[in-house]
């Protein structure tokens, strides 16, 4: 159903962007011929829209409850979008605010005001976007009144997202070097998990083998011994997977005060306490959930994701200095800020499997975080919602089905553990010849199992 909105004519620009990303945002309007400009700031647009969800979220028992035909939606605030906030007309006001369901989804809201600066009222909301996706956009009419067009048929999958399940085999194999003498090495072996389920098809490899646990965050390693007649033989292991898409989740017997401490690349306090407490504190962020999406949002606006210098390591230190890196300097940088506010955060690290194609090769591994709020742990993959802007919504509390978890956490200490000490993460094998780092080459490949089924 059509909707028309009769709204002054500079403002309706700014609407029509309104909730786009950054890269989408038409360049800022001229207001300075708008007396109403003058009278009314955005500052006390956001005040308006702050207080009234405030008072909404109370009288909803801590939750800001909204219903339509469809729906009957009990959410929390994520952040409000300084940048769409708008004054249409006289005491007419615009406003674009987040907030997310208990699982996870996030509903991009339209909010339309009435009223003066401390006695602003809601006259209109509208559900914009679930989790990225529009439901609608605006469109002119001949009459010049904006309306807006329902959306059909909006898909996150050439962006790399699968939604629901997926199901493929993967293969992991690993080419050995020449070897000189005796070595050790340690391979992730991905387990079944309530987002995942594993089944083991085959583990080929040469030389004395054993499969260890590391107690810390329960990994499984496939610890082998090898010797000089290894030299330049293929280990493989072939995995059945079916995957689930992750969104936020309770999860029993947590260890929070784990998931606070410093790592040795992810230091905690000083320098990130100082970030960490200024970003929160210009997004007026005031719950877990608002500080963590304001950390979010600071490390897409100011990291450019960048596979140079040192690169990889999953070092926040180099990534708070040079302001670059892959998916291990994002997550880092965001459990390092994130810890330092007081918001337990952790690390995990396995494959994204492409959406676009159902067989070949996979580009490497991919690491992604989870924060805890609101009594449960919320999924973020920041280096993608770098990369993809319209998908930045989704990934703050979903990762996507097609994908395979190797490991969990940093610095690893199994027994035995490496003669170089715990392992930064556990991605691809840790192969040490006679006490001394080696390398070895590390393919993956998949095929999905009933594509388009």
């Amino acid at each position: 159903m059509h909707k028309f909105i009769p709204l002054l004519i500079g403002s309706l620009l700014l609407l029509l962007t309104a909730c786009q990303s950054k890269e989408e945002k038409s360049a800022p309007l001229p207001h300075e011929s708008d007396p109403d400009r003058k009278k009314v700031t955005i500052n006390e647009v956001e005040r308006g829209i702050r207080a009234n969800i405030e008072a909404r979220t109370l009288d909803g028992g801590g939750y800001f409850n909204f219903q339509n035909d469809t729906l009957d939606l009990s959410l929390k605030l994520v952040r409000v979008h300084t940048e769409y906030l708008s004054v249409l007309g006289p005491n007419e006001f615009f406003a674009c605010v987040d907030l997310a369901t208990e699982n996870g989804d996030v509903y991009d809201m339209d909010f339309f005001l009435k009223g003066v600066p401390g006695d602003m009222q809601v006259t209109s909301t509208d559900l914009h976007k679930l989790n990225g996706k529009p439901y609608y956009t605006w469109k002119k009419a001949k009459d010049k009144t904006w309306f807006t067009v329902p959306v059909q048929y909006a898909s996150n999958d050439l962006l790399g997202v699968i939604e629901g399940k997926d199901r493929f085999t993967f293969t992991y194999e690993i080419q050995l070097p020449e070897i000189s003498g005796s070595a050790k090495m340690w391979v992730p072996i991905a387990q079944s998990d309530r987002f995942q389920t594993i089944e083991i098809i085959s583990l080929q490899a040469p030389g004395k083998q054993e499969i260890i646990k590391e107690g810390e965050y329960g990994n499984t390693i496939w610890y082998l011994q090898l010797l000089p007649e290894h030299s330049s033989q293929k280990i493989t292991m072939n995995y059945r997977v079916e995957r689930e898409e992750k969104s936020a989740y309770p999860e029993q017997d947590t260890d929070l005060q784990k998931y606070l401490k410093s790592a040795s690349l992810m230091p905690v306090g000083d320098r990130f306490s100082t970030i960490a407490n200024q970003v929160i504190r210009e997004k007026q962020a005031d719950s877990p959930l608002t500080k963590a999406r304001a950390l979010y949002d600071y490390i897409i606006d100011n990291m450019r994701y960048a596979k140079e210098g040192i690169y990889g390591t999953g070092d926040a230190n180099y990534a708070c200095d040079s302001k670059s890196g892959n998916c291990t300097e994002f997550h880092s940088f965001f459990i390092s800020l994130s810890r330092s506010a007081g918001i337990p955060a952790r690390f995990a690290v396995g494959a994204a499997i492409p959406s676009e194609r159902n067989e070949g090769g996979v580009d490497g591994y991919h690491c992604w975080a989870e924060f805890y709020a609101e009594g449960k742990w919320w999924p973020v993959d920041i280096s993608e919602g770098n990369k993809y802007t319209p998908l930045a919504t989704y990934y703050f509390g979903h990762h996507p089905a097609n994908r395979i978890e190797f490991s969990r956490g940093r610095d690893l200490a199994p027994d035995p553990t490496p003669v170089s000490g715990p392992i930064n993460f556990l991605a691809y094998p840790v192969l040490e010849i006679e006490g001394e780092p080696g390398y070895v080459e590390t393919t993956f490949s998949f095929t999905r199992a009933n594509p388009g089924s």
